[in-house]
C-alpha cells in the first residue's frame, strides 16, 4: 500500500507543479498586457486559480488514471521514464499555448480557442510571418525555453521501492480509492459541485467585466471548444409576435425620386482605432474628416480583419466566439450591398493587397455576390511585395484607383488595406520619414495615411471621382491604446467612419450618433436614394434610432444613446453612462433599474432574431 500511495503523492506532487507554472503564465500574460486592464484586483488572480483547475486536471486526467490504478507494473522503471516524459511534453505544450496570447490578445481582446488557432486563410503568409514574429517577440521563445528545462528540472520522479505481492484485500482497497480519486479529479475539471461545469462565460464571476481574459486561462479556451463548430441555439426569449415588436431586422427603403447613381468606394483601413487618428500620424485622415460627415460615435463589429467584411459589406454583426467566415454559417444566403448594387446597375468588385485567400477573403466575395476580386496575385505595377503580407499601401492603391478607371459606371469597390498589420512593415525608401510615434504600430499607420493621400490626389484627377460616395472605417482598434477610456469594452471598439462625397459639400460635420460597421450598409442606400427591402442588423445614419450592438469574451455590448450595458446571455452585469463616465467606474445596474430592464429587453430580442435566423439560414427575404 505504500507503493500505491507515493505513486498518487506523486501524481498530486506533480499536478501542483504544474498549477505553479499557470500561475506564472498569468503573471507574464498581465505582465504582456498590462496597458489593457485597470483596476486590477486579487479576485481575478485568485478567480483565475480555478479555471486553472479545471484545465490541468482534464489535460492529466490520463496521467492520474495512469498513477491511480491498481498494479505492481506501475513501479518499473520503464514505465516511470515513460510516465514523466509524457507528462512533461504534454503539460508544456499546453502551457505554450498561453505564450501564443501574451502577444495574440493584444489584436483579439480575448483568449484564443481552438478555432482561432486553427483558423484557415493564412497558409500563403504564415511562412514569412512566423519568421518575422519570432524576430520581433525573440524574448518569447527564450522564455520558453527557460520555462521548459526549470518544469522539467522541477518534476518529481518516484522514488523506486521493492514489488510487495497484492492480495485480494488490497487490491480492493486500491480499487475504491482509485474509483474516488477519478471521481474526484472529474469533480476538479468540472469547477465543483455546482449545477453547471464552469464554462467560458464563467469568467465574469470573478472580475470586472473586461478582465475575464485574466480571469480565464489559454489551455482552458482550447479544451472548452476543441472539436466543435460554432452551433447557435435560440434562446426562446420572446414569442414570434412579441419579438419583432421590440426588433425586427427588416428594413425598407421606400424613396421618392430616382436613385442617384453615385459610384461606391469603401475603404477599410487596417487597424486605424479612434485613438489612432487626429493624433499627429494620421495628417491626410484628419484633413477629409474635416471635409466629411464625421461620426464622432463610430464602432467596429468584431476585434478581427475577418470580422469587419460580413459587417460592413451584409450589415452581419459578428455575435458568435468564431468568425462568420470561418464559422459553419460562413455559406448562408446573404443579400448585402453587392448583390443590391449590382440589381441596381453596379459593376462590383472587392480588392485586398494580400495574398490571394489571405483571410477567406476572396471566398466570402463570391457569397457576398462580387463580380471580381482582386489580390496579390492580381496586382500590376511596380515591385512593392512586402516580403510579408502581401503589398504594400501606396502600390496597391494607385492599381485600385486604376482598375476603377476602367470600370463601368456606376461601381461599387471595395479595398481593405494591409500596411498598418504586425509586424507593421514600411517600404525601405519611407524609413525614418514618418513620426515613429509611441506604439509600434504608429509609424505605419502614418505610412498607411500617406497611401491614402497619394490614392485620393490620383482618384481625384479621374472623371468618376466627383460622382463617388467614399465611406472609409477601420476594421478594429490596434492593439495598444494610448489612453485609457480606449481600454474599456466601450473603448476597445471604437474606430472612425466618415462619409465624403466630393460633390455634397452640406455633407459635412461631426454627427454624435451611435454608429457602428453594420450601419454602413443601410446607410448608403439610404443615401443612394434606392428601393430596397432588406435584412439588417445595423440601421441608417438618417434613422432616428441611435444603437450598437458587439460581442466579446462571451459578453453581449449594446450602447443605446448615453448607454452602455453588458450582458452575459442569461443577465445584465453591468449598466453605465458610457459618455459620462468614459472609464466605466460606476455601474449604474441597481441606480437605473428601469433602464437597465429597457436595455436588456432590446438586446435580449436583437440576440434571439439574430440566432435565428443565422440558424434557419434566413438573413435574405424570400
Amino acid at each position: 500500500m505504500t507503493n500505491y500511495l507515493s505513486s498518487v503523492k506523486l501524481f498530486f506532487k506533480r499536478y501542483l507543479l504544474v498549477l505553479f507554472f499557470y500561475q506564472i503564465c498569468r503573471l507574464l500574460f498581465f505582465f504582456f498586457n498590462k496597458n489593457a486592464f485597470e483596476n486590477v484586483a486579487a479576485k481575478s488572480f485568485l478567480g483565475g486559480i480555478l479555471f486553472d483547475i479545471s484545465a490541468l486536471a482534464f489535460i492529466n486526467i490520463i496521467f492520474a488514471l495512469f498513477h491511480f490504478i491498481p498494479g505492481n507494473f506501475k513501479y518499473k522503471t520503464r514505465y516511470q521514464k515513460t510516465l514523466k516524459i509524457s507528462f512533461f511534453v504534454i503539460n508544456f505544450v499546453f502551457i505554450l499555448t498561453n505564450f501564443v496570447d501574451f502577444e495574440y490578445y493584444k489584436f483579439t481582446g480575448r483568449r484564443s480557442t481552438f478555432g482561432m488557432i486553427t483558423a484557415s486563410g493564412m497558409e500563403n503568409e504564415i511562412g514569412g510571418l512566423i519568421f518575422s514574429f519570432l524576430i520581433e517577440f525573440w524574448h518569447l521563445p527564450l522564455l520558453a525555453i527557460l520555462l521548459g528545462v526549470t518544469f522539467w528540472k522541477l518534476i518529481p520522479s518516484l522514488k523506486m521501492m521493492a514489488e510487495q505481492n497484492a492480495d485480494w484485500s488490497l487490491i480492493a482497497k486500491q480499487t475504491g480509492i482509485f474509483l474516488l480519486l477519478m471521481g474526484f479529479i472529474l469533480l476538479l475539471g468540472r469547477g465543483g459541485i455546482q449545477k453547471k461545469p464552469i464554462g467560458i462565460v464563467s469568467a465574469v464571476n470573478y472580475g470586472s467585466i473586461n478582465q475575464s481574459a485574466l480571469v480565464l486561462n489559454t489551455p482552458f479556451c482550447i479544451l472548452k471548444t476543441i472539436g466543435k463548430k460554432e452551433t447557435l441555439e435560440s434562446p426562446k426569449y420572446y414569442s414570434e409576435q412579441e419579438l419583432n415588436s421590440i426588433f425586427s431586422p427588416i428594413t425598407e427603403f421606400k424613396t421618392e425620386g430616382n436613385p442617384n447613381k453615385k459610384n461606391v468606394v469603401i475603404i477599410i483601413l487596417e487597424s486605424f482605432g479612434r485613438e489612432n487618428i487626429q493624433r499627429g500620424q494620421t495628417p491626410f485622415l484628419d484633413e477629409l474628416i474635416k471635409k466629411s460627415l464625421f461620426f464622432e460615435n463610430g464602432f467596429a463589429n468584431g476585434k478581427l480583419s475577418i470580422d469587419a467584411v460580413p459587417s460592413t459589406l451584409s450589415s452581419i454583426p459578428s455575435l458568435m466566439n468564431t468568425s462568420l467566415i470561418t464559422s459553419s454559417y460562413s455559406i448562408n444566403e446573404v443579400y448585402g450591398l453587392p448583390k443590391i448594387l449590382k440589381e441596381n446597375g453596379y459593376q462590383t468588385a472587392f480588392f485586398h493587397g494580400a495574398f490571394n485567400g489571405s483571410q477567406n477573403f476572396d471566398q466570402y466575395c463570391k457569397v457576398a455576390g462580387f463580380d471580381n476580386y482582386f489580390g496579390k496575385n492580381e496586382y500590376v505595377g511596380p515591385e512593392a511585395f512586402d516580403g510579408r503580407w502581401g503589398i504594400f499601401d501606396e502600390e496597391f492603391m494607385q492599381y485600385f484607383s486604376s482598375k476603377m478607371t476602367e470600370f463601368k459606371q456606376p461601381f461599387f469597390s471595395t479595398i481593405f488595406t494591409i500596411s498598418s498589420h504586425n509586424p507593421y512593415i514600411i517600404p525601405e525608401k519611407y524609413k525614418g520619414k514618418f513620426p515613429k510615434g509611441t506604439t509600434k504600430i504608429q509609424e505605419s499607420i502614418a505610412y498607411a495615411d500617406f497611401a491614402l493621400k497619394r490614392f485620393f490626389e490620383t482618384a481625384s484627377k479621374q472623371e468618376w471621382y466627383k460622382n463617388t460616395l467614399f465611406v472609409i472605417t477601420a476594421d478594429h482598434t490596434s492593439s495598444e491604446p494610448t489612453e485609457k477610456k480606449f481600454k474599456t469594452n466601450v473603448g476597445k471598439f471604437r474606430v472612425p467612419i466618415l462619409f465624403f462625397d466630393p460633390s455634397n459639400p452640406s455633407m459635412v460635420g461631426k454627427n454624435l450618433k451611435n454608429l457602428q460597421q453594420i450601419d454602413i450598409m443601410p446607410s448608403i442606400i439610404d443615401y443612394l436614394n434606392i428601393d430596397s427591402k432588406m435584412i439588417t442588423y445595423g440601421k441608417s445614419y438618417q434613422s432616428d434610432k441611435d444603437f450598437v450592438v458587439y460581442y466579446l469574451d462571451n459578453i453581449y455590448h449594446y450602447v443605446s444613446g448615453d448607454y452602455y450595458l453588458a450582458f452575459d446571455g442569461k443577465k445584465s452585469i453591468g449598466l453605465y453612462n458610457f459618455k459620462n463616465d468614459e472609464l466605466l467606474k460606476t455601474n449604474l445596474m441597481k441606480i437605473e433599474k428601469a433602464k437597465a430592464t429597457e436595455m436588456e429587453r432590446f438586446i435580449k430580442a436583437y440576440i434571439q432574431s439574430f440566432n435565428e435566423r443565422m440558424i434557419g439560414n434566413k438573413l435574405t427575404l424570400q
